[in-house]
């Protein structure tokens, strides 16, 4: 039997439709935006030679970003090899042998952690590394970004691993596999898609820090080809460049936060072809 329906609430009905379509074209519309901004005002340094070039003296104009583009992924490389480890086994014990009183503190305290400002983070960094070795270095920066991405990889790892069925861990505990290798070799296997994604989303999250690298890796003009000297990084050259006088050096941020924007999306678009490639969405296929 057909309920009929009130004029009164197909108008409201219509209403929430096109209200909802609205602020989905207005959050689609901010991001094209933003990309469209940074493009036009920056377009005309977007060439080969911001990539391959370093950075010109002050009143020189031209030159490129590349000694940044390449601090950018060597600290974002240290930072992953830092924080993912740390947080992957706090998830792997939050997910499989904690306690409920032991679990509610430490998930307590990795949402604290994830609630710090990033420039305390960058303060603590720069007592603990930069003080005692006397000068920055790509390996505080390190340091510090690898911190901002322990809490997220904590939770992702602890999430991802719940969603796996617990007949899989039973099947694999009744075939007389320890805990241990029933984790490493069953559990994380099947969520390793979510995984994958969680940690790249958590990359994203942090490629665009500037604060803790201002107390901590600094930046130079210079290629820096060890760890323990300052670096130069796409978020800090768009804040130099951004304070600087230079019209010319304004385009160059303009550009740089192109890259850095389109970087970020690329993680992220990534990181959802992998979760729709996953087990989990063969599963609900």
């Amino acid at each position: 039997m057909t309920v009929p329906t009130s004029p009164r609430r197909k108008l409201t009905n219509a209403v929430m439709l096109t209200l909802s379509g609205l602020c989905t074209v207005l959050v689609i519309s901010v991001l094209f935006f933003i990309l469209g901004y940074l493009l036009w005002n920056g377009g005309r340094s977007l060439n080969l030679a911001f990539f391959t070039h370093l950075p010109k003296p002050s009143g020189e104009t031209g030159g490129g970003m590349a000694n940044a583009i390449v601090g950018s992924g060597k600290i974002l490389l240290l930072a992953t090899a830092i924080g993912v480890p740390i947080g992957f086994l706090a998830g792997v014990y939050l997910s499989e042998y904690s306690g409920k009183a032991f679990a509610f503190t430490l998930r307590y305290t990795v949402d604290l952690l994830n609630g710090v400002p990033s420039i305390v983070i960058g303060i603590v960094a720069y007592a603990l590394v930069v003080r005692p070795m006397k000068h920055f270095s790509a390996l505080a920066g390190g340091v510090a970004l690898g911190i901002m991405m322990i809490p997220i990889a904590v939770r992702t790892t602890e999430e991802f691993l719940r969603a796996v069925p617990n007949s899989l861990r039973e099947g694999a505990m009744a075939l007389g596999a320890t805990r241990a290798k029933m984790i490493f070799t069953v559990v994380v296997p099947a969520a390793i898609a979510g995984l994958t994604s969680g940690m790249m989303l958590n990359l994203a999250r942090v490629a665009g820090e500037t604060s803790p690298l201002l107390f901590t890796a600094l930046g130079n003009m210079f290629w820096s080809p060890g760890w323990l000297q300052p670096i130069a990084t796409l978020p800090v050259m768009i804040y130099n460049y951004a304070i600087a006088p230079e019209e010319d050096l304004h385009q160059q941020a303009w550009a740089a936060g192109f890259v850095l924007l389109s970087l970020v999306l690329v993680i992220n678009v990534t990181a959802r072809v992998i979760i729709g490639r996953g087990p989990a969405a063969s599963a609900r296929r």
